[in-house]
């Protein structure tokens, strides 16, 4: 667990109501916590999928005959089940915030403190970072990603101030950033100001919306009736999505409907959300945004 402390562990577990004969997935792979949950309680017919792109997590990896590891992007689910020829699941699990090891480790540049590299990929072997969204993107796209990423309503203001830094020096560090973003937070909002900005890039830099939105895309084909997808998001762009997809079936503002205005979606939701308890938050203070939903795939 010293890789990454798994959020809402026993409560993101138990929401799948795990058959210990079925076949589960793990979107999320990371330290391997959530898994290894999973896999108690499966029984010896039971199977464990499980993606991670992130070089550093195989050292994580679980020696156990159920699981089947695939070090790649989970947007890949559908393939890779075609090529394991499991037709459906009955369970899909999907942690979407960042480890514990990926934001302690310097050289992996998710951490907003300073001394830092700019880079937040994820899969560090794609070529987009961090200093290319930062130092190559237009200002109004810098400012719609601050916007919509992190909520951000300075977004125009942050943009054009990184926009004019670049030009006398292309920005690097963290505490370069920092620097430039110095006139738009007081010490006391910094690291809640800090945090949102670091998220915009790192969503940017990872695809992270698009991704989950094929995850959820994809959910509709492969659960199983009454087969259950489980979402933890840390932020409020994806958990709009995810909220969005199980209370309409789709992402828009109104659910999706036949001829005869019968609604079409899929899923019904299992309980509204459950959030970190007061023990769970004094352990991890990282755990403090996440919410967990979870729908039900009743057709």
């Amino acid at each position: 667990m010293s890789y990454h402390k798994p959020v809402l562990l026993s409560e993101s577990v138990d929401s799948l109501e795990i058959r210990c004969d079925g076949v589960y997935v793990d979107m999320t792979y990371g330290g391997g916590g959530h898994s290894r949950e999973i896999l108690k309680k499966l029984g010896s017919e039971g199977k464990l999928i499980a993606f991670d792109q992130d070089l550093d997590s195989q050292r994580n990896i679980i020696d156990d005959e159920r699981l089947f590891f695939f070090r790649q992007n989970n947007i890949f689910l559908m393939q890779t089940l075609e090529y394991l020829n499991v037709k459906k699941v009955n369970g899909i699990l999907a942690d979407l915030g960042v480890s514990s090891h990926q934001l302690d480790k310097k050289s992996r540049g998710f951490s907003f403190q300073p001394g830092y590299r700019l880079d937040m990929r994820m899969n560090q072997k794609q070529n987009i970072d961090a200093i290319e969204v930062i130092n190559s993107y237009s200002e109004h796209e810098l400012s719609n990603l601050f916007f919509l990423n992190g909520d951000l309503k300075n977004s125009k203001k942050i943009a054009k101030k990184i926009c004019a830094e670049r030009k006398n020096k292309k920005i690097v560090m963290t505490n370069h950033l920092n620097f430039v973003l110095g006139t738009f937070f007081t010490e006391k909002t910094k690291n809640s100001f800090l945090a949102r900005v670091y998220q915009s890039i790192r969503i940017e830099v990872n695809k992270e919306l698009e991704f989950l939105k094929e995850i959820l895309t994809q959910s509709k084909k492969l659960l199983s009736k009454n087969g259950i997808i489980s979402v933890i998001t840390y932020h409020s762009a994806e958990d709009r999505l995810v909220k969005r997809f199980f209370k309409n079936g789709c992402f828009n503002d109104e659910p999706v409907k036949d001829k005869f205005g019968n609604s079409l979606n899929p899923f019904k939701l299992k309980f509204q959300f459950l959030k970190p308890s007061e023990s769970e938050l004094k352990l991890n203070t990282r755990s403090r945004s996440a919410k967990l939903r979870a729908g039900e795939k009743i057709s």
